[in-house]
């Protein structure tokens, strides 16, 4: 909240920007992050549950098989 309160307004070329510091930008965008996270955990969540708990009917992969993927 501080991040968001700490915006300050001005006017170049007519237009209006925002001036935020780049230490509360990086907060910010931190918190977008998580926001982003969060909604791809429910979203994985109710594909799980709208497959019983069946992880594999969900579509979710092996953890296994993602390590030989990368390896």
């Amino acid at each position: 909240m501080e991040a968001l309160q700490s915006v300050q307004y001005a006017t170049v070329g007519g237009r209006r920007i925002a001036v935020v510091d780049l230490k509360d930008s990086e907060a910010m965008l931190e918190w977008l992050e998580t926001l982003e996270d969060t909604e791809v955990v429910r979203e994985a969540i109710g594909h799980l549950k709208s497959a019983d708990g069946d992880r594999a009917k969900a579509g979710w992969l092996r953890w296994d098989d993602v390590v030989k993927e990368l390896d």
